[in-house]
């Protein structure tokens, strides 16, 4: 099977890049990326903290946004060339009757596809990376930053340049050439500009560098491979238009499931958010013996009034979502006998002891270990006192739709919460099994094809 799917992936990619449609829209976005920096001075942002600040947020946001939609758009183009125009011509026929079976086709199609649609969307991540380096140009009087001009459209014009050139002397196709240089030329370019401020004084590549993005951009290319095995599966039953008008309303819907369909998931009410948090001894912070005390204040008076012996929840989430305690039963025993709640034989609980206005002073009960509390309670998270229901039909609904916002971690850059590397590799995992799902479904459609 390797040896039939390698060269239906080679075959496939070779199509992609030799498309016109292929470079001409990712020069697009880089021609958007220079004009991003002119059009988004206008956010009025002024915080400093984090990778990007004040009217760079916008320029982060707009950026990533059309990275979103020209690779989107690019891979039902492409996926709808290498696939359904050889159905619809009949071409396909030659591969099946090798015997090639219909599933390595569809795998080699989809491999070849995503691998040009990769390469495209490095290059325009790495013309973003460039416009976030030389930042907004708020006023006429900013200064230009030049290494990043020079390198950036250096790089472009001579990719361009050396591809027309191998196709007038070689007939080398001008496309394909132009985009396999474009990907090592840009790369080179983004890491010179690392190198290089902006007043041509060499630097550090870590002061220009920005993980936080880095990893973001990983999880994009995550997402727009997702919506490329999308396009491989629509592209096995439907020609061109239709593929690209599945392809954008699965990208919308996709953006809105969490509206239509997430927020109907979860169902607790919050009754506050935490503005401090601490623990009354300052030798056990971790919460994780018998009888430790937290004493919380909210942000304002609870919601709905809390009485003593309540169950203590709480999360990052407001709907109670991704609840960073476990589900315990309640309390039954006397809050104000300090013996019951280091006794072994009490079942686990967090409980509200006392509540004075904002301020709550929290103990727990029986054996807490780090299965039952992932962390202790920390400042801006919600405060509830029930577990959290969940409606299992819409959960079920919830999962099985992709959901592209689970890839867009551009809102966590812009508000400095870290995004770690462990939970790109979970957004990663998530994005392989929408694209195992995405194949099968593909080959379920391309079995009973008739392409004879």
């Amino acid at each position: 099977m390797l040896q039939q799917l390698l060269p239906i992936a080679r075959n496939a990619l070779v199509e992609s890049l030799r498309q016109p449609i292929f470079l001409l829209l990712i020069l697009l976005s880089g021609f958007l990326q220079v004009f991003n920096t002119w059009n988004t001075a206008y956010s009025m942002g002024s915080t400093e903290t984090g990778e990007v600040s004040g009217d760079d947020k916008l320029l982060l946001d707009i950026g990533m946004s059309t990275i979103f939609v020209a690779a989107m758009i690019l891979a039902a183009f492409i996926a709808t060339s290498v696939l359904s125009r050889e159905i619809e011509n009949k071409t396909v026929l030659t591969v099946v009757s090798k015997p090639v079976a219909r599933p390595t086709l569809i795998i080699g199609k989809f491999l070849g596809v995503a691998a040009a649609i990769t390469i495209a969307t490095v290059v325009m991540i790495v013309y973003l990376l460039l416009a976030i380096r030389h930042g907004v140009m708020s006023t006429a009087a900013d200064d230009l930053d030049m290494p990043v001009l020079i390198f950036g459209f250096g790089g472009t014009f001579l990719a361009l340049a050396l591809a027309a050139w191998a196709n007038f002397f070689y007939n080398w196709n001008f496309p394909q050439t132009a985009v396999t240089l474009l990907l090592p030329f840009m790369l080179g370019a983004y890491t010179l500009v690392l190198c290089i401020n902006e007043h041509w004084d060499f630097q550090s590549p870590a002061k220009d560098f920005k993980p936080q993005i880095t990893v973001a951009s990983l999880c994009l290319v995550m997402a727009i491979l997702v919506l490329t095995s999308i396009a491989t599966a629509a592209s096995t039953r439907l020609k061109q238009v239709p593929t690209v008008t599945v392809c954008i309303v699965v990208f919308l819907l996709s953006l809105l499931s969490n509206h239509f369909i997430g927020r109907h998931v979860f169902t607790n009410p919050y009754v506050g958010i935490i503005r401090a948090a601490a623990s009354d001894d300052p030798t056990k912070s971790r919460f994780q013996d018998p009888g430790d005390t937290f004493n919380i204040e909210l942000e304002q008076e609870p919601v709905v009034p809390i009485p003593a012996g309540s169950s203590f929840y709480f999360g990052p989430s407001p709907n109670g979502s991704a609840m960073l305690v476990r589900d315990f039963p309640p309390f039954t025993g006397d809050v104000t006998a300090g013996g019951t709640f280091i006794d072994p034989k009490t079942p686990f609980a967090l409980v509200i002891t006392q509540v004075k206005g904002r301020e709550l002073t929290v103990r727990a009960a029986g054996s807490v270990a780090d299965t039952l509390i992932l962390r202790p309670p920390a400042k801006g998270d919600y405060v509830f006192l029930n577990p959290t229901k969940v409606n299992v039909p819409a959960f079920m609904a919830w999962s099985a739709l992709p959901n592209m916002q689970a890839f867009w971690y551009v809102d966590a850059v812009s508000q400095n919460n870290p995004l770690t590397l462990g939970h790109a590799i979970l957004v990663i995992l998530y994005g392989v099994a929408q694209i195992v799902v995405a194949l099968c479904l593909a080959i379920i459609l391309f079995q009973g094809r008739d392409v004879g």
